[in-house]
């Protein structure tokens, strides 16, 4: 394997497991570090044993590089691949006519990886495409996106765009739903995004009926293609539960706005729950089968949401992203 992609599938593996980003970091880095160096003195410093002479590169770096220059089993990504959860058998289908993600994150706000590498892992799993949805600015502790640099952004994906084509990402922004329902941006900047994701992400414990008509108010705004993971709840880590809300009415509303109701696959939400999910198939909803990827890794948790859309009948084409970009 060539070192640089045996690095760059470490840290793959470590996203996908869900690891801290400060832990990916040093295989990304070591990546970088070595795309700079010549494949034929790469080699020469691992048989010289002067690996970690380069500097980003640590002792285990240095051992998967060896073992990739010499053409050996990468014993590293081996023992990871042992323990890391293997992708849930259920909904495979579903995950194939996937061509896109509608929620992912760089490190334009608190994603850990830039956008090039955010569309390059998207594109080698074979997405068409890919939204790119960093927060909005009221979200400080994610650094969320002021005006000013959602518009730099812009200009960014508009390079890369002709840099990558045909694959292609998708503008767009992940908006907090502010108490009152209204969205954190400017109306006339989210016009011009192709996908605006609306999340609740503060007073999570608000009483149902208020939480109703704040969610109510956001889905009935023109701008909004996704409700995002839309009861709050976490499973994992540090978990939390459901935010109260009449979910008939908000996703009926759903509906007749044609805003999708996202179905979050990140392994510490599974957001909406099953109940909720069948409800929302049969109101008629729409769907949007989500990563919420922070990290390249995190691009391929897809098939947790695919498994969940299948035990609850969730029909093809009601699922947006397996749409074109067009």
């Amino acid at each position: 394997m060539d070192p640089v992609r045996a690095l760059r599938q470490v840290a793959f593996e470590l996203e996908r497991a869900g690891e801290p980003t400060y832990r990916v970091q040093a295989f990304r880095n070591a990546a970088r570090r070595i795309s700079r160096i010549s494949p034929e003195e790469i080699a020469d410093d691992a048989k010289r044993g002067r690996l970690q002479d380069i500097p980003g590169v640590g002792k285990t770096t240095a051992a998967v590089i060896t073992e990739a220059v010499l053409d050996r089993p990468i014993t590293y990504l081996e023992k990871l691949r042992e323990r890391v959860e293997a992708p849930p058998p259920g909904g495979a289908e579903l995950r194939e006519k996937l061509r896109g993600d509608c929620h992912t994150h760089s490190d334009w706000s608190d994603g850990g990886s830039p956008i090039i590498e955010m569309a390059e892992a998207a594109r080698d799993l074979g997405h068409e495409w890919v939204a790119l949805t960093d927060h909005s600015p009221r979200l400080t502790v994610a650094n969320g996106l002021s005006e000013q640099r959602l518009r730099e952004q812009l200009a960014i994906v508009d390079e890369l765009n002709a840099e990558l084509a045909p694959f292609r990402i998708l503008t767009g922004i992940e908006v907090d739903i502010l108490d009152d329902g209204s969205l954190d941006q400017d109306e006339d900047l989210l016009a011009e995004l192709d996908v605006v994701v609306a999340s609740v992400h503060s007073k999570l414990k608000m009483p149902g009926p208020e939480m109703t008509e704040r969610m109510l108010t956001a889905i009935h705004n023109p701008r909004v293609t996704v409700l995002g993971h839309c009861t709050g709840r976490k499973v994992a880590g540090r978990p939390r539960p459901e935010s109260r809300f009449d979910a008939e009415a908000v996703f009926t509303a759903c509906r007749d706005n044609n805003v999708a109701v996202e179905i979050n696959s990140r392994p510490d939400r599974l957001d909406p729950p099953r109940r909720l999910l069948r409800m929302a198939v049969e109101i008629g909803c729409q769907f949007a089968i989500d990563s919420d990827a922070h990290a390249p890794g995190q691009l391929d948790w897809l098939p947790f949401g695919c498994e969940r859309a299948a035990e609850c009948d969730v029909p093809a084409d009601r699922v947006i992203n397996t749409k074109s970009a067009d």
